[in-house]
């Protein structure tokens, strides 16, 4: 594998930001990084769950639950962040009277679409405008907790229920279930492009991961050490997870993985920007997202 460092950043933040200046220092890979490496931080936040970066307008959207995770409150709300962690607007993505939001949690961007885990479904929002566009209703399956959403670019959306051990699939806005009776509750989802499969990050006290491709069975992919595990994002062959456990962001290279940065809470449902290489990290309970700097020698 690669090896990677975490290089520092300046960056200047206004609103609801919080910026922290720090000197260009690189650290290795093997340097396990801490509160110290962070880039900048954006708070003020009301229980961000998830973080998504958007390519095409270099922008961060940022999912908040705003009261109980998993109730009925239609308090919901995305924020809309910049590539400086300055907030353009606090509640860009709110949901309807119809359809209101209640409790956002992962979230895909297909197609200039926003598709967004939700109590009782799945909102899909306009990446610009911030409107609503449709709600895809899974009331008829019971769901436990939805919480994170991926697809691999063919249209095809993929749901995973952290109540149950269920994926569930939409298409043509039509949810199905794909996976029951999984081995683990899963609770992140990811595509990597170079392997052509998902793979599931477990929640509750499992540590083996599985993946699966649209015309396999699931199976085992590998093991990290941590646990509680939430969001995970691929970079090539690098996969970064968040541990609730030892509060940490772990890397895996396909044989091992290692502590890459100690967080300074609990991380949820993590994001990440390829193109100018940063890791940002939202807090649940401290309404908080750090946003970490790494590079790829």
């Amino acid at each position: 594998m690669k090896s990677l460092s975490i290089t520092l950043l300046v960056f200047l933040t206004a609103l609801s930001c919080t910026t922290q200046k720090k000197q260009r220092i690189a650290a290795d890979f093997e340097t396990v990084q801490d509160s110290t490496s962070i880039l900048f931080s954006v708070e003020g936040l009301s229980q961000p769950e998830a973080v998504r970066y958007d390519e095409s307008q270099n922008v961060y959207f940022i999912s908040n639950f705003n009261g109980g995770g998993n109730d009925l409150d239609s308090n919901g709300f995305i924020t809309k962040v910049d590539a400086e962690g300055n907030v353009v607007e606090m509640n860009f993505m709110t949901g309807t009277d119809e359809f209101p939001f209640h409790a956002p949690r992962g979230m895909f961007i297909e197609k200039g679409s926003l598709w967004v885990a939700d109590v009782t479904g799945v909102h899909v929002f306009d990446t610009k405008t911030g409107a609503q566009q449709k709600f895809i209703d899974f009331t008829s399956f019971q769901p436990g907790f939805l919480n994170d959403v991926s697809g691999d670019g063919s249209g095809s959306i993929y749901v995973t229920d952290t109540g149950k051990p269920i994926v569930y699939k939409i298409e043509n806005d039509s949810p199905s279930v794909f996976f029951d009776s999984l081995p683990v509750y899963p609770n992140g989802i990811t595509f990597s492009l170079l392997k052509n499969e998902f793979v599931l990050a477990p929640w509750r006290g499992d540590t083996t991961f599985y993946s699966f491709r649209i015309t396999k069975e699931v199976e085992e992919h590998y093991t990290f050490q941590g646990g509680n595990f939430d969001g995970l994002e691929f970079d090539e062959d690098m996969l970064l997870v968040a541990s609730q456990v030892d509060q940490s962001i772990r890397v895996h290279d396909g044989s091992s993985n290692k502590i890459l940065i100690h967080t300074i809470g609990r991380p949820a449902d993590i994001g990440i920007d390829r193109t100018n290489k940063i890791i940002a990290v939202p807090y649940i309970a401290l309404n908080r997202v750090d946003f970490w700097g790494y590079s790829r020698n």
